[in-house]
């Protein structure tokens, strides 16, 4: 499978992860960081195009060990893949931990590319490297993130935010929002489009014929039947009824204390959380001590879409530490979902 790869923040470690990953990947070079618990069946090859900074990318992919044609922007790409050129930024523009204005077009110019590549068909699905936020909406004001970018520029009416790990996946109902806010914002018409969008996702791309999907309840203890609040009962219930009437296997609400230890042992296939940190902790907490690299993928768009489970770490930038555990996972479930795609079309 072709993975169209965008570098990121050329002052991040987005270069060096990637690189390192391809490496694992390839059986070859130095990477040399945790091993993903899928590593064992990656599934089918990844074939990168690599759209970024060319002496970056270069200097990088030397240090790992992996040899890639570089060609420039709009040329074509080699059939075992290619860095493709779409900047040669100055040494001010691209210090490690320093981020730039410059960086910031340069971060969009790589997305676009990217995204480019896998619209037209030169590439089956599309990798993102982390991006500083802040400094592409210099370049693009309003721009929040990834997945707000993608379900606007794909017309994509509903997207949903997934971290998912080999024993764990969580979607979330609400991605970045205040917690003062979450209370308003989870509706049961939220939870419904939440629930079938991840049910759809999980048999298109996952495989699985009848998804089991957990809910995770607001309060603690699932409400203490009304002592700890009524949002079960008023907003989280209703939402999985309609589910269940729709075909939907949702169960629940459950203790958000006990459900994902459940669902990390098999008992569910996703869990939806209501709001950011509610499911975010586990998935992480099993990354950490577990060394279960999770993916972020958005669920719901008409392309792939997978990215590491991490920031820019400006504090790790030019260092040679960065792990790229989550990106080899990125990678590989990238190419998985695109050839589940291409099979069952």
């Amino acid at each position: 499978m072709r993975v169209a790869v965008s570098m990121g923040d050329p002052s991040g470690i987005g270069a060096e992860v990637t690189a390192k990953a391809l490496a694992r990947i390839s059986g070859t070079g130095a990477g040399g960081g945790r091993r993903s618990a899928d590593e064992a069946s990656p599934g089918p090859a990844v074939v990168p195009v690599v759209f970024g900074d060319g002496p970056i990318l270069a200097r990088a992919l030397a240090d790992a060990g992996v040899e890639l044609p570089v060609v420039g922007a709009g040329g074509p790409v080699p059939n075992g893949g290619a860095v493709v050129a779409m900047t040669a930024l100055p040494a001010r523009a691209c210090r490690p931990g320093r981020p730039s204005p410059e960086g910031g077009a340069a971060q969009l110019a790589y997305l676009e590319a990217a995204f480019q590549a896998v619209t037209s068909g030169t590439a089956e699905a599309l990798c993102t490297a982390p991006v500083s936020k802040a400094q592409v909406a210099t370049a693009l004001p309003g721009f929040v993130g990834h997945t707000e970018w993608l379900t606007e520029l794909t017309g994509t009416k509903r997207s949903v935010m997934m971290l998912a790990g080999a024993r764990l996946r969580v979607a979330l109902v609400t991605n970045h929002l205040a917690l003062a806010e979450v209370l308003e914002a989870v509706t049961p018409a939220e939870i419904l489009a939440t629930l079938a969008v991840t049910d759809a996702a999980m048999r298109r791309d996952f495989g699985l014929r009848r998804p089991r999907l957990a809910v995770c309840a607001m309060n603690p203890h699932a409400g203490e039947g009304g002592a700890f609040g009524d949002e079960e009962a008023r907003v989280v219930e209703p939402a999985i009824a309609r589910a269940r009437r729709r075909g939907i296997a949702a169960s629940g609400p459950y203790p958000a204390d006990s459900v994902f230890f459940r669902a990390a042992r098999g008992e569910f296939d996703a869990v939806v959380a209501l709001y950011h940190d509610q499911g975010l902790i586990p998935v992480k907490l099993l990354d950490a001590l577990l060394d279960d690299p999770a993916v972020n993928v958005t669920l719901g768009l008409p392309i792939v879409r997978t990215s590491p489970d991490h920031g820019v770490a400006y504090d790790l930038a030019g260092k040679g530490r960065a792990s790229e555990a989550s990106m080899v996972a990125a990678l590989q479930l990238a190419a998985r979902m695109a050839a589940g795609r291409r099979r069952r079309a």
